[in-house]
């Protein structure tokens, strides 16, 4: 089995209401990333995402600029855990 790792992103900036979410959910599939991404309350969008180091490397520098409506001010990362299965947006939390 390949190695799988794990990350948490916090996206700040112009972020929702771009189609963000949707944009990620599609660059997930052609990546091969397992995990979720959903609004949060405070304006921003966060995601976890799970692969193969390279994909998770390569989803990670494409939220670093996101949809072309969107404009990304911030990206935080760090280590999360879990088993994911497909990718799905969530509810806003």
């Amino acid at each position: 089995m390949s190695e799988r790792v794990t990350l948490r992103l916090a996206i700040r900036g112009r972020v929702q209401g771009v189609f963000f979410r949707e944009a990620m959910r599609q660059e997930a599939a052609r990546l091969g990333v397992a995990g979720w991404v959903r609004n949060r309350r405070d304006g921003s969008v966060e995601a976890v995402v799970q692969g193969t180091p390279a994909a998770v490397e390569a989803i990670a520098t494409w939220a670093r600029r996101g949809p072309p409506d969107a404009a990304v001010d911030q990206l935080e990362r760090s280590a999360a855990e879990g088993d994911f299965f497909g990718f799905e947006k969530r509810a806003t939390e």
